[in-house]
């Protein structure tokens, strides 16, 4: 029987991979960010399903929950960072303090989280840490600058470490969904106070079109959790795995738009050496 530890379990995805986990016999422990939720989450598997409170932009609080659960599971074997929110905006639009506050939550919570976990693992010599980045940690789109960046800053931690840890046996991946049947565009959705009328036609599209597709996204998260447990269960789980055919499309078209580009200005990318170098 293995032991989690997913944050963000109050819903979405969070709560889809954790019962998903509970099903095949494991146990979780999840962070929530209210008593009531960890009383109703612990309900789902009495003695399996451990709730505890944490504020993802509050680095003691993220850290004491993951010691919290290592020992009441008596060790950890996997973590998952799936906590997290959007910010909607053009980036001019988003204050400092909104940047801010995304950043704390999408990027150094998790790494918080995984510094903590990781001299466990390493005493162990075993363990796999999941982040759920994005596809818009790979491809950007205007309206949601600030979150792409946050995933894109999440990626390159979790691809770095992945290299870091290897050779003590521990495992990483970085999860990239694309949309999901969840409550992103809800609750788990904001929107930067300012507004400014020159990004109607571009960056404002992004709220119109998450709001337009809330409840209609192709992603089912209770299939995107089926797909974690096989990459846990694999005994060589991918660095990086897209999800969705939404995120394999704009994958691809960002990647191969960055390759056509590098090609036409190839000759002036190599002119900056040294002739002899």
């Amino acid at each position: 029987m293995g032991a989690w530890l997913i944050t963000g379990v109050g819903g979405g995805l969070g709560r889809a991979l954790a019962k998903a986990v509970l099903d095949v016999g494991h146990q979780v422990a999840g962070t929530v960010r209210q008593p009531a939720a960890r009383a109703e989450f612990e309900a789902i598997a009495p003695g399996r399903a451990h709730g505890f409170v944490a504020d993802m932009a509050d680095e003691a609080s993220v850290r004491a929950a993951v010691e919290q659960a290592e020992a009441a599971l008596g060790g950890l074997d996997v973590l998952v960072n799936n906590a997290g929110y959007g910010l909607v905006g053009a980036i001019e639009e988003a204050s400092l303090a909104e940047v801010r506050a995304q950043f704390e939550v999408n990027v150094f919570g998790p790494v918080a989280a995984i510094q903590a976990v990781l001299p466990h693992f390493r005493r162990r010599r075993r363990g796999h840490i999941i982040n759920i980045t994005s596809v818009s940690g790979l491809a950007a789109w205007a309206g949601t600058g600030v979150y792409c960046g946050s995933k894109h800053a999440l990626e390159g931690i979790g691809r770095t470490l992945a290299q870091e840890v290897a050779g003590f046996g521990i495992k990483v991946t970085n999860v990239e969904p694309g949309g999901m049947r969840t409550d992103y565009a809800g609750r788990s959705m904001i929107v930067t106070a300012q507004k400014i009328a020159d990004y109607a036609d571009t960056a404002h599209n992004a709220e119109r079109i998450l709001a337009e597709h809330a409840g209609q996204e192709a992603g089912d998260p209770a299939k995107v959790a089926a797909a974690i447990l096989k990459i846990v269960e694999s005994p060589d789980p991918p660095v990086q795995l897209l999800l969705g055919a939404d995120a394999v499309h704009y994958a691809t078209q960002s990647m191969a738009a960055f390759q056509e580009e590098f090609g036409r200005w190839a000759a002036l990318s190599l002119s900056t050496g040294f002739p002899d170098a």
